[in-house]
């Protein structure tokens, strides 16, 4: 590549966690081989996620072939073209170079911690505070895009239903004191009474009041602060009753379809509080294509799978449960809205990103927010296609087969599967799939959406 190319490969870096997949198991790792240069896969080790940005904990580079390379941030700070100008106005740490948005692989073995993300103010005081642990002062909205089946937490439950397994699940409300169930039974004109009846209990879609968050709050910290040796024999009494130890016990219609996943957290994370999250989270599966989005202050937690992530360059978690590393609990339990519905309250559906009819090749992945879009391409053996020029920089993943890119005619990059592409603003990109067909991912940021 020269200084003046508007497109060309990249070195990204992968990160390898204890969550991870072992070793080919891992698409992060699988696209590492092909991208990242001198990586090597080791079947006993795990890796997690692959990373395409210029985040300074593992920022990408310009050269494919050598580990020691300009990194992108550099080549991008001495050529502004290549950001264009509306968003190095927009995106004052552009104009060093900075892209506003992070964009990854995750390969999931084993369940993340439950988690949020905080937005900009609480961000900011807290890498004010901590910046040890808080490493950067920006918020982390994120979005999800599965490429494989994939598992998740996302947001409280609905109401209705979150009272249900209070009632239902003797482990789960030992750690919670009656009079906070009784308050939001009476909230909801639902008895509270045992055993329930669970066809009152039907979800909402409707938001909670604030004196419903007020009593959920309550309700999820005392769960999360929780003494340990009480967590753990509550736990230990669920895993022998779905266990059906002692040969007695039953297990609820309502819970039945949580005992597996239960179950396995808890062999994941022995005794952790964040096995008791199956009952306040919503539990949510994702098929291939299907993309969920999480604002700031919202619990989730990756379960298993394989996903397209992308968000606000940031690497900053607040963690609770289902985790060895820090947990923050006050911080966690102050921040998060408290909202609450059905799962799908955080989907996030596509739409045709050309303005062709005819041409549904590229979907268009657009959360409400100003950092980033995400584009999905899926081609046919041979078939093409033509992206508008994009006000503002873009990475690319191939995440299948293989295919040429060409920009307005200046540039060309041949690519297989695990490249990873830079695309400079303001370029019209004409994609073409060699071989049996290609799907690639597109990230970008435009200042000025259409």
């Amino acid at each position: 590549m020269t200084a003046t190319s508007s497109i060309f490969k990249l070195a990204p870096g992968v990160q390898s966690y204890d969550w991870g997949k072992k070793g080919s198991a891992s698409l992060a790792a699988q696209f590492g081989k092909q991208s990242v240069p001198e990586f090597n896969i080791d079947e006993d080790k795990t890796y997690a996620e692959l990373w395409m940005g210029t985040h300074p904990t593992l920022p990408s580079k310009l050269d494919t072939s050598s580990s020691s390379s300009t990194l992108l941030s550099e080549h991008l700070k001495s050529n502004p073209d290549l950001i264009g100008a509306a968003v190095t106005t927009k995106f004052q740490d552009s104009k060093d170079g900075n892209l506003p948005f992070l964009f990854k692989v995750l390969s999931i073995g084993t369940a993340l911690s439950i988690q949020a993300h905080p937005d900009k103010k609480l961000a900011k005081k807290l890498f004010d505070e901590r910046p040890e642990v808080y490493k950067d002062p920006n918020h982390k909205p994120e979005m999800a895009i599965a490429l494989t089946p994939f598992l998740a937490f996302l947001n409280f439950l609905p109401l209705p239903t979150l009272l249900l397994n209070l009632l239902t699940v003797p482990e789960l409300s030992a750690l919670v004191d009656s009079s906070l169930i009784d308050s939001l039974a009476s909230s909801l004109t639902l008895p509270s009474t045992r055993p329930p009846d669970a066809f009152l209990f039907q979800p909402t879609v409707s938001s909670p009041t604030e004196d419903q968050k007020q009593i959920l709050k309550k309700i999820f910290a005392a769960l999360m602060s929780a003494d340990k040796q009480t967590v753990e024999k509550s736990i230990n009494d669920l895993v022998k009753r779905y266990k059906n130890e002692s040969g007695e016990e039953e297990i609820a219609d309502s819970e039945k379809g949580l005992v597996d996943l239960a179950l396995m957290l808890n062999e994941q994370y022995p005794g952790d509080v964040g096995v008791l999250c199956v009952f306040i989270l919503n539990v949510v599966e994702l098929k291939k294509g299907e993309a969920a989005f999480l604002g700031a202050n919202e619990p989730h937690a990756y379960i298993k799978g394989d996903i397209i992530e992308c968000m606000a360059t940031s690497d900053n978690v607040v963690r609770a449960g289902l985790t060895p590393k820090l947990r923050d609990v006050p911080t966690l339990v102050e921040m998060l809205t408290y909202e609450a519905g059905p799962g799908n309250k955080q989907l996030l559906k596509p739409t045709p990103f050309s303005d062709k009819e005819d041409d549904k090749s590229t979907l268009l992945y657009d959360p409400p927010i100003e950092e980033f879009s995400v584009l999905r391409v899926e081609l046919s053996k041979e078939d093409k296609t033509e992206h508008r020029a994009i006000a503002g920089p873009s990475l690319v993943v191939v995440t299948e087969g293989s295919g040429v890119a060409s920009v307005e005619g200046e540039d060309k990059v041949e690519f297989e599967r695990g490249d990873v592409l830079f695309i400079s603003a303001g370029k019209e990109v004409t994609w073409q799939a060699k071989g049996d067909g290609v799907e690639v991912f597109r990230a970008y940021v435009e200042a000025d959406k259409p």
